[in-house]
């Protein structure tokens, strides 16, 4: 990162600014919690989408595959809206793009429901998707403009409360709907309803910047890529913006940091429940709740460590991410090795620990380290790139980790991810001594 600017000392904000940016988060914390529910009602309404699917003519696996294949191209639009996204958002500002992603999933959302077959599904719920790729972006660029650079760990931190808790409570409000005689029609406008509230909410209230409201902004990182060009708000265009972060040896470190922590994040995240009932005879209802575990204690950790990381100042970040990486791949070798197989709360317990060790540093990445290298000139596209490559993990962690489970078993998968963890955490080692050194290229 450059190191031209001078440190600066850090300008108490006052009374009424700290107000602001309290509610300024409170109102990113339920937004992005509202995204949430137009995400989480298609896996939830999928055994039902399946059924009428089947109703109108497909078999089962039919019907199966081609919802399968509505997940993996919603992927791969969530991935090129981060991609394209982060610099518009960058030029047209946080709070629009937060707003027109939560517009535009509440009327692919609504559309769903009038279609009745596969390819138009396809449309909307790909369409959602991309929508929905816009949300974190304007959250990281609002950020970027409201909070001073040392509480960025604890700022994202909070936010990042928001996806890990927002799932569990648009799924917990789902089952009281549908427990109470909701078709799948009608979760989906229930859901298109919640996630309208949050949009008149944040359109009334959220502001870009202090600035809008007669406050002064917060400095960014002096050690941002762009200098002293860092904490120019507006970009002078696209170019101006990805090439100092694409030059970037220590923004490269990121970007692989990404991937792999992505792995083995949504590893966990969806083979858990199968890896308890398959290995260790849990039951449904066990592997359930026991793969709960892991999300409630990465939400720990996100906190844990946000606050940690803003503590120890500069490579805190890096530092954190490399002791929790090496510490993952020492537990993950005892997962491979069933050292924790003679009772039934050891297994449990490491999934819990693996959520504590991961899911802290995974939330680093696209939030409070791409507001550390973007400043306000470029914090979107720099959190746009790191979690638009992060989906090169996320996919692996599907079809290629289901394949080395089923020809390795479970403790073979748990060493490839003990490999992948200490690599990734020896890229970490460089990027935490890159970031000591001041290296930017």
């Amino acid at each position: 990162m450059s190191t031209d600017a001078a440190p600066e000392a850090e300008t108490p904000a006052s009374p009424r600014l700290k107000r602001l940016q309290l509610a300024t988060l409170a109102l990113l914390m339920a937004g992005y919690t509202g995204y949430y529910f137009c995400r989480s009602n298609f896996p939830v309404c999928t055994p039902m989408i399946r059924e009428e699917l089947t109703a109108s003519g497909m078999t089962a696996d039919q019907a199966k595959i081609g919802l399968g294949s509505i997940i993996t191209l919603g992927a791969l639009a969530y991935a090129a809206g981060k991609f394209l996204g982060g610099g518009i958002t960058d030029r047209l500002g946080g709070s629009r793009i937060f707003l027109a992603g939560m517009l535009g999933s509440i009327a692919c959302t609504v559309a769903f429901t009038f279609g009745g077959s596969l390819p138009y599904f396809t449309v909307a719920a790909v369409g959602n998707r991309f929508m929905q790729s816009l949300g974190w972006l304007g959250v990281v660029r609002v950020v970027s403009r409201w909070f001073p650079h040392r509480r960025f760990g604890t700022v994202m931190g909070f936010v990042s409360l928001s996806y890990l808790f927002g799932d569990a409570i648009s799924r917990k409000f789902m089952k009281v709907l549908l427990d109470s005689g909701f078709t799948w029609r009608g979760v989906y406008f229930a859901t298109a309803g919640v996630l309208a509230a949050m949009f008149v909410l944040n359109a009334v209230f959220l502001r870009e910047s202090p600035a809008d409201v007669g406050e002064a902004e917060p400095e960014p990182n002096p050690d941002n890529l762009f200098g002293a060009e860092g904490a120019e708000a507006r970009s002078s265009g696209l170019k101006d913006v990805l090439g100092p972060l694409l030059r970037s040896r220590v923004f490269l470190y990121a970007c692989l940091l990404s991937i792999g922590l992505t792995l083995l994040r949504e590893t966990f995240q969806n083979w858990t429940p199968l890896y308890l009932k398959d290995d260790l005879g849990f039951s449904d209802a066990e592997a359930a709740d026991k793969s709960a575990w892991f999300p409630f204690f990465g939400g720990v950790s996100v906190l844990m460590v946000g606050f940690l990381s803003d503590k120890l100042g500069k490579g805190g970040r890096a530092l954190v991410i490399v002791a929790g990486l090496m510490a993952a791949a020492a537990a993950l070798l005892m997962l491979a090795m069933k050292a924790t197989h003679g009772t039934a709360f050891g297994p449990a317990a490491m999934v819990g620990l693996m959520g504590f060790l991961l899911v802290g540093p995974y939330s680093f990445l696209a939030g409070a380290v791409a507001l550390d290298f973007g400043g306000k000139k470029g914090s979107a596209a720099a959190a746009g790139i790191i979690d638009g490559v992060s989906y090169i993990g996320g996919m692996a962690s599907g079809l290629v980790m289901a394949q080395i489970s089923n020809v390795f078993g479970w403790s073979g998968a748990f060493a490839v991810l003990s490999m992948v963890s200490l690599v990734t955490g020896f890229v970490a080692l460089r990027f935490y001594w890159d970031q000591q050194r001041g290296v930017a290229g």
